[in-house]
């Protein structure tokens, strides 16, 4: 990896990192702003595809957060679209394609739309199987025994099921780079 590229990825991880922590803070505004810049930095500097399904990842993540549940529905829809465009196999891109329905299935509930949810959920694990979609195959077993899914229920199987790539242990405060214009955030602390 040349120096320009490392500093290239040096920068928008820690942009990225930085709106984790106003993520962790609430702050999901300022941390989607940041979230933003670091994909376009990582696109411009051509950065490997992992960096932009990760971001990608914690920019749903705050959309969630804020019940912007449209938002997430949309690009899940639109992912699952070129999953199938792609005629791939192997069990890594299974993986990788259901997480995309897990993900999808987790809104709708989260936007009562149930039916809709086990739909993808289903989907979600006829391509992953439950080993690779522990969440997915718990909240399907519980809707498919009639239960009612409370937002708490399926906040703390999310946190348990390890759903959630934005979290306190998973931040390095030391690589932050805050973006000029931002607000205070109590994640200053933190670093």
């Amino acid at each position: 990896m040349s120096d320009v590229t490392q500093r290239h990825a040096a920068l928008h991880l820690g942009v990225a990192e930085q709106g984790k922590l106003y993520a962790l803070d609430g702050a999901h505004d300022e941390a989607l702003r940041h979230y933003q810049q670091a994909l376009r930095m990582a696109v411009d500097s051509g950065a490997p595809e992992v960096f932009f399904r990760h971001y990608t990842q914690c920019v749903m993540e705050s959309l969630e957060a804020t019940g912007s549940y449209d938002g997430v529905q949309r690009y899940c829809e639109d992912a699952d679209r070129h999953y199938q465009a792609l005629d791939r196999q192997g069990a890594l891109f299974a993986l990788d394609h259901g997480s995309i329905l897990e993900r999808l299935g987790v809104v709708q509930l989260k936007a009562g739309e149930v039916d809709a949810a086990r739909a993808s959920l289903r989907r979600a694990l006829a391509l992953a199987g439950p080993r690779g979609l522990p969440l997915a195959a718990q909240v399907l077993g519980w809707l498919d025994r009639g239960m009612t899914v409370s937002d708490r229920h399926l906040t703390d199987a999310q946190r348990r099921h390890g759903y959630f790539v934005v979290t306190r242990e998973r931040v390095d405060p030391d690589r932050a780079i805050p973006l000029p214009g931002g607000g205070e955030t109590a994640a200053a602390g933190l670093v």
